[in-house]
């Protein structure tokens, strides 16, 4: 379940940080048992990786942070020490 506040109404008040909703999918996850996904503002990859580990979510969507960044997935495969894990696409296979 994407787990989102929408944020459809004009005047709502949303106070913007990083991985402000991500206590929605936390709050799912746990009261109805059943895989969420966070969003919100979730941009650094230790950031993704701690939502994951700690459980809040059992995946991370970035949406607004891979329009910024189309090759986030490599930077975080190289923040995270994980970079010789992560197989190129194989059209990119020579230019990885």
């Amino acid at each position: 379940m994407d787990c989102s506040s929408g944020g459809l109404v004009p005047d709502a008040k949303i106070t913007v940080k990083p991985g402000y909703q991500v206590p929605f999918a936390e709050k799912i996850r746990q009261g109805a048992n059943i895989a969420t996904a966070a969003v919100g503002f979730i941009t650094e990859p230790k950031q993704a990786d701690l939502i994951i580990r700690e459980g809040q979510a059992d995946v991370v969507l970035l949406a607004r942070q891979m329009l910024v960044e189309p090759y986030w997935p490599l930077h975080a495969a190289k923040v995270l020490g994980q970079k010789d894990k992560l197989p190129p696409p194989n059209q990119y296979a020579r230019a990885w």
